[in-house]
């Protein structure tokens, strides 16, 4: 019993190091598209990112001769998981064109607490209370990192929850996936996922292919290679460990965010989102160190 608990401790430990280098990747690579989407529309920027990650896995794959085709590729958590990385990318980035990012942003930080919900309904874990409490306490310091108030929110906030639920369905999926898939096989098919959503967007807004110049792709060539390395992460993590262990580390991404908004783009930083970001780091550790023993099962 003790080296299972050794084993599991290990593996969570493992997982949120993943989770973590995850969240940093995705916040570099939202700089990148930050940086560019003044000059190319953010639909053009999903399918070139998409088309590019595709072409990494595959090639990464036919190099390391790996298969990228089995007969698990066809089944509903596969089908499921693209279905939802599409969701996912659809609605929150109409989300970000028609509603505050603040907003938008806040909401996005529910997806740990729907994934560790999920993960007791779903594959019936035992979440502890310490658990429960760590993951409120990160949202608590999310919340007051962002400090959204009522002017923030509209109807078309649901298009940030739809595509909160679309991240938190594709989180689950890679859990729920067969163990056969290797991560190229996953990669291609995500960022397959992306691209499609990069054309939904293009054709919703009926918005023109711009060709980029030298500098712009270099750029989108870095956002390329984060987001392959940030998709490879995310999907290792939620394949190891606890699911209840691991995603709260979904937060870190918020505290990468305001470091970057600091050094890259000269934002100011507030007293208060300085408070929430220690919340979230002491809401990370703890889950990390927290047991099994006393649990709770909803």
């Amino acid at each position: 019993m003790t080296r299972r608990n050794s084993s599991s401790q290990r593996e969570n430990f493992v997982g949120s190091c993943l989770m973590v280098l995850s969240m940093a990747a995705f916040a570099l690579e939202d700089s990148v598209i930050k940086a560019v989407s003044g000059l190319l529309p953010v639909g053009q920027i999903l399918f070139l990112l998409g088309i590019g990650g595709t072409v990494s896995f595959f090639l990464t794959a036919l190099i390391l001769k790996r298969k990228l085709w089995i007969s698990d590729v066809l089944t509903w958590p596969m089908h499921f998981r693209v279905i939802s990385e599409i969701v996912g990318r659809v609605f929150y980035s109409l989300a970000l064109a028609f509603t505050p990012l603040a907003s938008s942003t806040m909401i996005l930080q529910a997806t740990p607490i729907v994934v560790v919900i999920g993960a007791t309904i779903i594959f019936k874990e035992k979440v502890s209370v310490l658990r429960w409490v760590a993951v409120g306490t990160g949202l608590l310091g999310v919340l007051i990192i962002i400090q959204p108030t009522a002017d923030n929110f509209s109807v078309l906030s649901i298009l940030a929850v739809l595509g909160m639920l679309g991240f938190a369905g594709r989180d689950l999926a890679s859990r729920a996936v067969s163990k056969s898939l290797n991560i190229f096989t996953l990669g291609v098919h995500g960022f397959l996922s992306v691209a499609m959503s990069g054309i939904v967007l293009t054709l919703f807004f009926d918005e023109p292919f711009l060709w980029p110049d030298i500098k712009t792709g270099l750029f989108l060539m870095l956002g390329v290679l984060l987001g392959v390395v940030g998709y490879s992460a995310i999907v290792s993590a939620m394949r190891i460990g606890e699911v209840s262990a691991i995603t709260p580390f979904r937060y870190s991404r918020i505290v990468f965010g305001l470091a970057i908004g600091v050094f890259l783009f000269d934002e100011s930083i507030s007293f208060t989102s300085v408070l929430g970001c220690i919340l979230v780091v002491i809401s990370s550790l703890v889950v990390l160190s927290s047991k099994r023993k006393v649990s709770l099962r909803l």
